[in-house]
């Protein structure tokens, strides 16, 4: 599937328009997200410990590294590498437990707005373009309900798979295992920590990072006609994984690497390379394995050296394998 130039799983008509909608409050939607900020803040105060905080530091890298960057991201929504069926599910299912939906409501709210940014005009919903608090209310408490929406069509490997439509009907009870797990461990700081805290912070970030990606930072990149262009939050590297790269995914959205240039740090692109050493995942695709794009439009900047592409590594415990090593 190539997301590189298009976004296939939208199938429009005449009619389709990407500017014409409504938002509106979304009861299910604001109610989880407000009871975990909520639980999160006041219960966190109230219960805290540092071995639930040090859980929470723990945990929460992993879901948003394996599970929302890796699994849901990089892998179900562009398919920009390979891996064994085991993996993609346990890292898409790290991925549900982020908080924000099922796998299939992730691949729609990813290509809705993919598909609306790409065009000429695009709803202010879709493109984080109303004021700082407006659309931090509108994105984590409400929905965009388009006029003439196109038709999401996921590709069969999504859409016929059992254990997808499982995990997308039961998004919010897959948090339940880990609960039992953690309150079992270390009681009600774990529970509220590992899991509400947790959900609270990384939903939050999610729009935090998306309304600074669309509306300020650096670009090297310039999609000719899109209504909206990528920024890359630079300060955000680390914390998010690479997604912060934001301007190097609107230019090369195919892409399993998105700190593509020297200097970008890109911990999801660290694992992926690790895991490609391994042999547990394999067909990687980088900018230079993409289609060309027309539109792509590259921004010079005057006294600036010109970037340089990074490119996967080996790992170096990989050439030990298989080797006798001298006695220490």
């Amino acid at each position: 599937m190539d997301t590189n130039n298009e976004t296939p799983r939208m199938a429009e008509n005449p009619a389709t328009n990407a500017d014409s909608g409504n938002v509106v409050w979304s009861p299910i939607k604001s109610m989880w997200y407000l009871s975990h900020l909520m639980i999160g803040t006041i219960g966190g105060i109230i219960f805290f410990s540092w071995s639930a905080f040090s859980l929470f530091i723990v945990f929460t890298a992993l879901t948003l590294c394996l599970g929302h960057s890796l699994g849901m991201h990089r892998r179900l929504i562009h398919n920009s590498y390979e891996c064994p069926k085991w993996m993609e599910y346990l890292f898409v299912h790290l991925g549900v437990l982020v908080g924000m939906a099922g796998p299939f409501s992730m691949v729609y709210q990813h290509d809705i707005r993919d598909w609306a940014q790409r065009k000429s005009e695009c709803h202010p919903f879709l493109r984080h373009g109303s004021s700082f608090f407006k659309d931090g209310w509108w994105q984590l408490n409400c929905d965009l309900r388009l006029n003439n929406p196109p038709k999401f069509i996921p590709e069969m490997r999504i859409r016929n798979n059992k254990i997808y439509r499982f995990m997308e009907r039961t998004w919010m009870f897959q948090q339940l295992p880990w609960t039992v797990l953690f309150f079992y461990i270390g009681g009600i700081s774990w529970v509220i920590w590992g899991i509400s805290a947790r959900i609270a912070i990384s939903v939050t970030g999610h729009w935090l990072i998306g309304y600074f990606a669309h509306n300020e930072g650096s670009r090297d990149w310039h999609i000719n006609g899109a209504a909206v262009q990528g920024h890359n939050v630079r300060f955000a590297g680390l914390i998010t994984m690479g997604e912060s790269w934001h301007n190097n995914h609107h230019a090369y959205p195919g892409s399993a690497m998105l700190g593509i240039y020297q200097g970008q740090n890109d911990p999801g692109w660290w694992v992926l390379n690790a895991l490609n050493n391994l042999g547990l995942v394999w067909n990687i695709r980088l900018p230079k394995d993409l289609s060309n794009r027309s539109e792509l439009q590259k921004i010079h900047h005057e006294g600036v050296t010109i970037r340089n592409y990074k490119l996967p590594k080996p790992c170096k415990f990989i050439s030990m394998v298989g080797k006798v090593m001298p006695p220490g």
